[in-house]
């Protein structure tokens, strides 16, 4: 049996360098809460509001280290919150994608693009994607059993070295199927 554990994503935000400091003020480096499932990432202490349209989400948790470019992931739930309708996207994919604005403590940034609902989605190690058989970007079922047992299609596999195994879903889905993080699910 092929089973994984469950990582359910709240909504969060990844920081590019620019943007960090435009946030925190030049030098600032994010302090670690804890550590992720997925190896050298980690929840950050600081947080930021994130602004929409039609609300806000104050104290949204950075997710470190930072990146290349800033993204921020929600439900969809979060996004009816937001007045946002962000496409349904694999992480680092933002082309296309509404913006919002981010407040941190020394100032403001006005993202053109970068919030996404993210594609559910497993993270192998590669050793554990030879041993089953599965190829990165292959799309899989995976079965979450319990008082709300559900099979989740269309979901991605990520294979590289430098990651662990992990189910990724974000809390609508979590909710739907009554599951929380360190639960397992079964792949089909």
């Amino acid at each position: 049996m092929k089973r994984v554990p469950i990582g359910v994503s709240a909504r969060h935000i990844h920081l590019s360098v620019e943007h960090a400091k435009m946030l925190f003020g030049a030098g600032y480096a994010l302090t670690v809460f804890k550590a992720l499932s997925q190896p050298g990432q980690f929840a950050a202490v600081e947080t930021v509001d994130l602004i929409g349209p039609k609300g806000k989400f104050e104290r949204t948790r950075i997710l470190g280290p930072l990146r290349g470019k800033s993204q921020v992931e929600i439900s969809r739930t979060d996004a009816y919150t937001l007045g946002l309708n962000p496409p349904l996207r694999e992480s680092g994919k933002i082309e296309g994608t509404p913006g919002l604005i981010v407040r941190g403590p020394v100032g403001e940034v006005e993202l053109q693009r970068g919030v996404i609902v993210a594609a559910r989605h497993i993270h192998f190690h590669t050793s554990e994607a030879l041993a089953w058989g599965i190829q990165h970007n292959e799309k899989l079922s995976v079965e979450v059993q319990g008082e709300r047992s559900l099979i989740f299609n269309e979901v991605i596999a990520k294979v590289s070295d430098r990651y662990a195994l992990d189910f990724h879903i974000d809390t609508d889905e979590a909710n739907a199927a009554g599951v929380k993080t360190g639960d397992w699910a079964r792949i089909l």
